[in-house]
Parts: C-alpha cells; sequence; structure tokens
C-alpha cells in the first residue's frame, strides 16, 4: 500500500467553534514521509505545527496543538476525515487558531478531500502496530489499545439524560474507509444547553449552533431536524478517536477500546504507547489477507 496525499490544493472558508470568526482553510499536497503539518497563515514566519500527540497542551473542548505559544485548535474533526481516507502527507494552512467547525462532524471535510483528488505517492504506508496491550484511566473512564489484525473500535459512553437512551451508548466500529464515510464521518458533535451558555458566558462556543452541533436540554434534543442515527452521539465520540489517534502520525493496526474517553484520555494514550517501545512497531509489510484496512472507497 502507497502513501497518499491530495491531486490540488482545495480551500474553504468556514466559522470557528470558539471565536465565532470566519476561518480560511487551505489544504494542500506534502511530499512523502512528510506527515500532517498546519501553518498559520495570519501570522508572519509562524512555524510549521506537526499532528503530534506531543504537542497537545489544550484539550478543553476539543484537542489543540502548540508550538512556541502558537495554536492550532480544534484538529481531531479534519484529522479524523484525513485518517478515515488514508491520507499521509498535507499541508494544512488556516487563518485563524483554530479549525473551522463546518456543521458538526466530518463530512464536509470528507467531500473536500474527495474533490480535491487523493494521489498514491511512490513510497509504502507506514502503519504503527500495536504489539501489547497498553491503557490508562481516569476515574471510571479509560482507554486502551491493544493488538489486533486491522483497526476496530468498541466505545461506550454513559449519559442519564432522556434524550439519550442506554441502548444507543455503544457502538463497535471496524475500519474501512467506505465505512467511516457511511457510519462515522457524518455523525455530529454534541453539547447540553447548560453547559453551552456557561461557554458562551466565557467567550467559548462563540460560533456553536443547531446548524454545527446537536443541542440538548434537560427533556431532549432541540434540532428540528433530529439525529442522523439514532446512536449518533457514541458514532461522533468514535469519530473524535480516529482523529484524536491519528495524532501518533500513523495509522493504526490494533482494537481501540474506551468507555467514556474524550480527547485528553485519547492524547495519554497515544503518549503511553510512546513510552513503551515493546508496545509498538512501525510496519510497511501490510497484507491485506492478513490486516484488512481497507481505503478503497
Amino acid at each position: 500500500m502507497k502513501q497518499r496525499t491530495l491531486k490540488q490544493p482545495i480551500t474553504v472558508i468556514g466559522v470557528g467553534l470558539h471565536s465565532g470568526q470566519d476561518v480560511t482553510l487551505t489544504i494542500e499536497p506534502a511530499a512523502v514521509n512528510s506527515g500532517i503539518h498546519f501553518l498559520r497563515t495570519d501570522i508572519e514566519n509562524a512555524p510549521l505545527i506537526a499532528a503530534d500527540a506531543f504537542l497537545v497542551t489544550d484539550t478543553l473542548m476539543s484537542s489543540n496543538l502548540v508550538v512556541d505559544g502558537i495554536k492550532i485548535g480544534t484538529v481531531e474533526h479534519l484529522l479524523s476525515a484525513v485518517a478515515g481516507l488514508g491520507i499521509d502527507n498535507l499541508l494544512i494552512k488556516v487563518s485563524d487558531a483554530e479549525i473551522p467547525i463546518m456543521d458538526g462532524s466530518s463530512a464536509q471535510y470528507i467531500e473536500l478531500l474527495l474533490q480535491a483528488g487523493i494521489q498514491e505517492q511512490e513510497v509504502a504506508k507506514q502503519f504503527m502496530k500495536i504489539t501489547k496491550p497498553v491503557s490508562v484511566a481516569d476515574g471510571d473512564k479509560w482507554a486502551r489499545l491493544e493488538p489486533y489484525s486491522g483497526f476496530r473500535i468498541e466505545f461506550e459512553i454513559d449519559f442519564d439524560h432522556p434524550g439519550i437512551p442506554k441502548d444507543t451508548q455503544r457502538y463497535d466500529f471496524e475500519f474501512s474507509s467506505k465505512g467511516y464515510i457511511e457510519e462515522v464521518g457524518k455523525a455530529r458533535t454534541f453539547g447540553f444547553m447548560k453547559d453551552i451558555e456557561y461557554l458562551k458566558s466565557n467567550n467559548l462556543a462563540l460560533g456553536g449552533s443547531l446548524d454545527n452541533a446537536i443541542v440538548l436540554d434537560d427533556a431532549g434534543i432541540l434540532n428540528a431536524e433530529g439525529l442522523r442515527f439514532k446512536d449518533e452521539f457514541v458514532r461522533h465520540k468514535i469519530l473524535d478517536a480516529i482523529g484524536d489517534l491519528y495524532l501518533a502520525k500513523y495509522s493504526l493496526i490494533g482494537k481501540f477500546c474506551a468507555y467514556k474517553s474524550g480527547h485528553a484520555l485519547n492524547n495519554q494514550l497515544i503518549r503511553a504507547v510512546y513510552a513503551d517501545p515493546t508496545a509498538f512497531e512501525i510496519v510497511t509489510n501490510y497484507d491485506t489477507s492478513k490486516i484488512p484496512i481497507d481505503y478503497n472507497l
């Protein structure tokens, strides 16, 4: 399997979730083995910021990368789409401190990337193969990576809320690009009205609305159109996890299991894997007959 980038650059303008300001985002092809990098175009001589778990210094409401005090925030939805399509090398230019929220899912980013076209490159794709279980926990929340012949996610949430029935709070996802687009990529972020009011009073979530999030009050869902999936909440947590895990800088061969995990715990898990060199190996000898990760659409 070959590394992938885009055939041509593509640009979109969207609203920043926290700032509420318009943000211009341009995604460009990049050379083999360069990985995913971000560049702030509103700052002169800004450094390239790698999509790297060790650059995450803030996980409040999202995953945020910081280099020399310069921040790129809310990277997980775009990175989830990039991972979902198996893209390895990109330069992502952004005119503000955060990636546009779009519709609160990865669907519009998937559409943009496919519109630009995916280009195979003449170098083998690298994978991080998990070779032993690694887990992290915070109270009753936990996340684990373990060996598996493929890439699988088993995720459970736990909300005591009438708008989130108990039988919709677990989802198991066997990764493929086609499955990602159909089952995960369209799942929107969500929040509770009481929390959103608090955030806005503190100049956060100023761009949040019913157009880019599922919003719940004490009784149920406020969005007139309802849910895209009956279990959209847990599917979105899987979308987030795929983006967060791509900060490992490689596509994963392994199983990710989690209970009530979020950006902080996902990041801690990647760091824990790197802290144990016996827990993983970087491989290029990908055999689809043994490891059925499928990036065909």
